[in-house]
């Protein structure tokens, strides 16, 4: 073959070769997040689609039932960020998993709490012995369950403590196979009103075990995404200051109501008094001693020693602040 002949065989090669690292490189701008059903602001910023804007990178939205199932997606190496309360958190940390909270995405406050059904004789923690609680476990909704009884004498043996997603929590309640449910909203909103509220974890926090909705990264993937991270938290920040600015105004028909109700499937009439049950910190707050800036830490420490107890981790960490980082809300700070 001549030369003349060669060349453009050989241009070819070159631009086929192009082709395949363009998109390579295409493809390395592309991340899976595993979300879940809370309502809080995040669901905002994935309606809007701004961070995909800001960045180019791809954003695919994966939902899971429970934090769980969210950490061990993460240790499957199959998605690189995810929403999880400071329970799942905890254990995956025990583990060693290579992962960093970045953001504290709601203070639980009163979010979750211990419902028990009407006619069911529970008035109080006392009144579980004999009966059926479902939560779903490992999260942050058993660790305040299993500490609240612990809180109250009440001998965790003598309860039937069931483990069941959210979603077949709700289906449960409605066949009446249930006593009571310690969980969160849209459920806690679908069973209130057959239902007497026993505690919160708000109340149980208050005692001791307070906990936490979080957002955690692969560290190594935070740490080469830099910018894409960086754009992210102030995404997130601009939802927050969103709610706190026109939440209290937003009614069944609002975008934003719509938008919550899309991406956790619960009923536009229930958003507003759900979401008001959270607290959402600041970027300042995130980075204060409450939160990121030592809070966090403390907290997984205890929770830590209750999953232990519990026979769910067999190690607590010494410090649980390798697991947590101030670095991209600071760096969001500093670029606004």
């Amino acid at each position: 073959m001549t030369t003349s002949r060669r060349l453009p065989l050989q241009l070819a090669l070159l631009a086929a070769t192009l082709t395949l690292c363009g998109i390579s490189n295409a493809q390395t701008k592309e991340v899976t997040f595993a979300h879940q059903d809370m309502l809080v602001p995040l669901r905002l910023v994935m309606e809007s689609g701004e961070v995909e804007k800001a960045t180019g990178y791809k954003i695919n939205w994966r939902m899971f039932s429970g934090g769980g199932d969210v950490i061990r997606a993460m240790a499957s190496g199959d998605v690189q960020m995810g929403e999880t309360g400071s329970s799942p958190l905890t254990a995956a940390a025990s583990q060693g998993q290579d992962i960093k909270l970045f953001w504290i995405s709601a203070d639980i406050a009163n979010a979750e709490a211990l419902i028990a059904r009407n006619a069911s004789g529970i008035n109080s923690m006392k009144d579980l012995a004999g009966k059926k609680v479902a939560t779903p476990f490992v999260s942050t909704a058993h660790y305040q369950l299993m500490a609240g009884m612990k809180m109250d004498g009440v001998d965790p043996k003598s309860v039937n403590v069931m483990n069941m997603r959210p979603p077949e929590i709700a289906a449960a309640w409605e066949r009446g196979d249930i006593d009571a449910t310690f969980i969160w909203d849209p459920v806690l909103s679908k069973i209130k009103g057959t239902g007497k509220t026993i505690a919160t974890s708000g109340s149980i926090g208050k005692r001791g075990a307070p906990t936490f909705e979080g957002i955690v990264v692969n560290a190594k993937w935070a740490a080469a995404n830099e910018p894409f991270m960086i754009a992210f938290v102030k995404a997130l920040n601009r939802a927050n200051e969103e709610y706190k600015a026109t939440g209290k105004s937003w009614t069944p028909d609002s975008p934003q109501t719509k938008a919550m109700a899309k991406w956790t499937k619960a009923d536009p009439k229930d958003v507003g008094a759900a979401m008001s049950l959270y607290t959402f910190p600041t970027m300042a707050e995130q980075v204060s001693p409450t939160w990121l800036g030592g809070g966090a830490a403390k907290a997984m420490a205890g929770t830590a020693a209750f999953l232990k107890e519990q026979g769910r981790v067999q190690e607590v960490k010494p410090d649980y602040g390798a697991y947590v980082t101030t670095v991209y809300v600071d760096k969001a700070m500093s670029s606004k």
